[in-house]
């Protein structure tokens, strides 16, 4: 497996219904700033709403029915360093609007993460499932970033490539397997330069940041409202670096932190998803009648990955490779509702039915039962690789594996394979690590037993910013809001009243 496709922060969109917090209802601040209809320097012409009340089709299970849905698409510049010569990028949003809205504070930007998350299909799921006292004051507006989803979409691998990256051995010993992943991945990176050529800096997060800056003038906001989760903390911390007097309100919940080496983010991610696996391991001996692999579950998924090796299971015209065990370990640890699921899988894999460990590993990858995959890691790699300008090389990845694989055992030997990256075509356009100087305060969330973005990012993070005040969930999962009353109270209260909440606020799982 190229683990570059887990190193971004990718959360599967495991979307969970929120417990709604008591009722705020308060006056909106005034918001003071550029002319709502300019950013960067250039006219914006305002975004052109249409119905579109069967875009919840796929996403939800019926039609909502106290939610109305409108869509636009607002064209950017492809390269905002020249903007009136580069052609443009199309970029889609939805509007979510509570039929019982009152009282309007604006419009509420939000970003799944990845990169590679479509912002555009969470804006949609968030648009109902967000508590209700956002829902009544705040319009839901979901993007897709470019090059995602529906956003002037990359769209560089094959079905079948990623059938063959997924189900690779994720953690290579032999110089044999070693060299299938470096060739795999050279192929995926190449087929990505051989489609975008020079374009591919172009999809990077700076780039996408600029963008955020003229959805929110094509919306009429003279200030940013954002909620971001997981790599959409780093494109909110971007933005107020480059537009800090244009934020309002900023959430970073799954906080990255953008001081890091990609090869310190991997190690680190790769500690975080081993601690992960820890406290799932512990919750499998603590609740035995829960857990039916028993109370050793780390031996054995370590054994079905071993096993997976050489023997694997077959079903539903589908082998159940050591890369799709391991895939759907990485996918169950987003969130702790998915760790009976795990167990289970894992016990129906000892028991030769594969169905359950499939799709866990699909939920992930975003593989639909008929073999076909969305834009997800294309897009993922693109921003990633655009990003990074200092990662490992494939023989120094090489060396890497092998020591993190002592410090991680698990993990650590998979993470350490950014090898897509490696060999990357495209130029590098690295995004700006500094103070948002000028900048409202911003809310940083982090979760102590986060896997993908560790709990010590969130911190880093709102130091880095300097205008940012942490909160930490004692919990377990990516991403923190709104899973609990105390999360939920402390977000509302910013979000609508612009209450800050006090500097070291520590909510309890």
């Amino acid at each position: 497996m190229a683990a570059v496709l887990l190193a971004g922060c990718t959360s599967p969109p495991q979307f969970t219904t929120p417990t709604s917090g008591r009722p705020l209802h308060a006056p909106s601040a005034q918001a003071s700033g550029p002319p709502a209809n300019q950013s960067g320097g250039l006219e914006i012409p305002p975004a052109s709403w249409t119905p579109c009340p069967d875009v919840y089709k796929g996403i939800l299970a019926s039609p909502p029915q106290t939610t109305q849905f409108s869509c636009a698409t607002v064209k950017v510049p492809q390269d905002w360093a020249h903007p009136k010569d580069s052609g443009t990028f199309d970029i889609a949003l939805v509007r979510g609007r509570s039929t019982s809205q009152r009282d309007r504070v604006g419009s509420l930007f939000i970003n799944p993460g990845g990169p590679g998350g479509s912002g555009f299909d969470y804006g949609v799921y968030r648009s109902v499932f967000l508590p209700a006292e956002i829902l009544r004051r705040f319009d839901v507006i979901g993007f897709d970033p470019r090059g995602i989803g529906r956003s002037s979409p990359v769209k560089c691998f094959s079905d079948a490539d990623l059938d063959q990256n997924f189900g690779l051995d994720p953690d290579p010993v032999s110089d044999e397997g070693y060299q299938q992943t470096v060739t795999l991945t050279r192929k995926l990176a190449q087929s990505c330069g051989d489609k975008y050529g020079d374009k591919l800096p172009l999809f990077s997060t700076e780039q996408a940041a600029r963008d955020m800056d003229a959805l929110r003038a094509s919306v009429g906001e003279r200030q940013l409202t954002y909620l971001g989760y997981s790599y959409g903390t780093l494109l909110g911390a971007v933005y107020a670096q480059l537009f800090p007097k244009n934020v309002r309100a900023l959430v970073l919940d799954g906080a990255v932190d953008p001081t890091l080496s990609a090869q310190t983010a991997a190690e680190k991610q790769a500690g975080g998803f081993e601690l992960a696996f820890k406290n799932f391991s512990t919750w499998c001996s603590s609740t035995p009648n829960d857990c039916p692999i028993g109370p050793d579950a780390r031996a054995v998924v370590m054994k079905a990955i071993a096993d997976a090796r050489t023997a694997p299971v077959q079903g539903n015209g589908r082998t159940a490779t050591a890369g799709w065990v391991f895939t759907a370990v990485v996918s169950s640890l987003y969130s702790e509702s998915s760790w009976r699921t795990l167990a289970q899988a894992m016990q129906d894999l000892r028991n030769g039915k594969p169905a359950k460990m499939f799709q866990l590993a699909d939920l992930y990858a975003e593989r639909d039962p008929s073999g076909h995959y969305t834009n997800m890691f294309d897009a993922n790699s693109a921003v990633n690789c655009a990003d990074s300008d200092n990662v490992p090389t494939v023989e120094q990845s090489r060396a890497l594996q092998s020591q993190w694989r002592q410090k991680y055992p698990l993990f650590g030997g998979a993470l350490a394979l950014n090898l897509i990256c490696a060999q990357w075509p495209g130029k590098h356009d690295p995004y700006p690590t500094g103070p948002a100087t000028g900048s409202a305060p911003i809310v940083v969330i982090g979760t102590i037993g986060d896997p993908a973005t560790p709990y010590e990012q969130a911190p880093a993070l709102a130091k880095m910013l300097g205008v940012g005040t942490l909160v930490t969930w004692k919990g377990e999962g990516h991403t923190a809001y709104p899973q609990t009353g105390c999360i939920i109270d402390a977000v509302n209260r910013y979000l609508i009243d612009l209450k800050v909440p006090p500097a070291g606020t520590t909510c309890e799982k």
